[in-house]
């Protein structure tokens, strides 16, 4: 089953349809984190045009040598073959390497439309620095000029961006592609669910196609999340297990720091580095500074939010990217160890015990997310709206979970302030006047003019004009929807 991805086939089909038009090859680079379905899109895409293709996906590890070696048996064993073509193809890989076995490949495409997909390419880049310039020189003399779509995908985010900045040989030859997990439309879909059920599911899976598409049709979260207790081999925990022991094998400080902001829930430099430290004390600014920026920019396996209002802050706050992965590190990991045991009654004693709260942390980025489109999108009350984050001081009293705003970090007016109870319960009048206390501590904020916004999991105890907008479950999933 193949669900979703609709504007992502649509971006590749556009540029096969240039292919198809003018007769000249593209290249299109993929990148996305592990398990989101790079390949499964690309195959999807393969199977639908119906055209000749080479699919190859490097082996980790593998000499240069041998790597060509495999990609000389993907081209002989894939429907690229005319039977002229089959004549040009060698019966050994050629000893120029990666450079003459590219331009093998341009000498058997055929001349009309093609599909050549290259899997795991920083796996090969791992082993022959000079890849991407083999891929520059054949790429411009040879291959570009017959119809072919090129496909670099790769999961090392950082080695893909790098493949085509300006001062690499691939630069300006390529498209990129960023591709995430599903969205929480899409998630909704594939698992059957709507409203809170939805919202679960997705904090759950991650979005990550190799979790949602084992989900039940139709399953509650919390029949799942117990199914999947029983099972040890659960993708609910290998997937996150595979992707820290491919991304951080040693238990090096990047892999403590990882470990204090999701695992201990760490959120602030000073937090970070104490909580990462061993017995020489906390890790030094110096190293720490570094190795964030490394985690966030990079790896992109942390996201940092910053305050939003009129007024510069330095102030941040980090948090596991992926909700599968900040769920793992919080609760999951424990639970599986204690399901490894066979003490499934505690491993899920421990789940009930954690759950909600982490839920109602780890839901906040997605209902920010949905307002932001929704405003995007004008279906709410303020114009010029087009950024949703919040706000904390220093000593994170108060803390507002919703600031919207016409630009960030820095805006120029705030639109609205607004507060999220996703715990059991009705958001009622108490909740209402704390947030009518706390919201003028914004920076910005003016009260009589600025919005006040409600977002509950449960529905909101108040009359219908005690805020000027008030969402529910139901609300975030249909903005996603759009």
């Amino acid at each position: 089953m193949f669900v979703g991805r609709r504007t992502e086939l649509d971006l590749l089909t556009k540029q096969l349809d240039h292919v198809r038009r003018t007769g000249e090859g593209r290249s299109v680079a993929v990148r996305g984190r592990r398990q989101v379905g790079k390949s499964r899109l690309v195959q999807e895409l393969c199977d639908r045009v119906e055209l000749p293709y080479c699919f190859y996906t490097a082996v980790k590890g593998a000499s240069s040598i041998e790597a060509v070696s495999y990609f000389l048996g993907a081209v002989r064993d894939s429907s690229l073959l005319t039977s002229g073509g089959r004549d040009l193809l060698p019966s050994e890989p050629p000893a120029g390497g990666w450079g003459d076995m590219l331009r093998v490949l341009a000498s058997v495409l055929p001349d009309t439309p093609s599909v050549v997909v290259l899997d795991e390419l920083p796996w090969i880049a791992e082993q022959d620095t000079t890849f991407d310039g083999h891929l520059q020189v054949a790429w411009d003399r040879l291959i570009s000029r017959k119809p072919v779509l090129l496909l670099l995908l790769g999961s090392d985010l950082h080695m893909m961006q790098r493949l085509t900045e300006y001062d690499r040989p691939f630069y300006g030859r390529a498209t990129n592609m960023v591709l995430g997990p599903f969205n929480l439309a899409e998630t909704a879909a594939v698992t059957g669910s709507s409203g809170a059920d939805a919202i679960d599911a997705h904090l759950i899976t991650g979005g990550l196609p190799g979790i949602a598409l084992e989900w039940t049709p139709g399953t509650p979260p919390a029949d799942f999340l117990r199914e999947e207790i029983a099972n040890k081999n659960s993708a609910l925990f290998s997937i996150p297990e595979q992707s820290l022991a491919s991304e951080f094998p040693a238990p090096d400080t990047a892999r403590r720091i990882l470990e204090a902001v999701g695992g201990t829930g760490s959120r602030t430099f000073s937090n970070i580095a104490a909580a990462a430290g061993d017995r020489g004390g906390p890790v030094s600014s110096g190293t720490l500074a570094p190795v964030l920026h490394r985690l966030v920019e990079e790896k992109q396996i942390l996201a940092v939010d910053r305050p939003l209002s009129t007024k510069p802050s330095n102030l941040a706050q980090y948090r596991i990217a992926d909700s599968n992965l900040r769920l793992y590190l919080a609760v999951l990991r424990d639970v599986h160890q204690l399901a490894l045991r066979d003490r499934n009654a505690a491993a899920r004693a421990v789940l009930d015990a954690r759950w909600s709260t982490w839920r109602g942390n780890a839901v906040e980025p997605i209902i920010r997310d949905a307002l932001a489109i929704a405003a995007g999108a004008g279906e709410l009350p303020w114009t010029d709206t087009w950024e949703v984050g919040g706000w904390w001081n220093r000593q994170s009293n108060p803390e507002i979970d919703l600031v919207g705003a016409d630009r960030a970090p820095v805006a120029s007016r705030i639109a609205f302030a607004g507060s999220i109870k996703w715990q059991d319960g009705p958001f009622d009048r108490h909740h209402l006047e704390e947030l009518r206390r706390q919201a003028p501590t914004i920076p910005g904020f003016e009260p009589g003019t600025s919005g006040l916004v409600v977002v509950s999991r449960s529905g909101a105890d108040l009359p219908a004009d005690a805020a000027d907008l008030i969402w529910g479950p139901d609300d975030i999933v249909r903005a996603w929807s759009a």
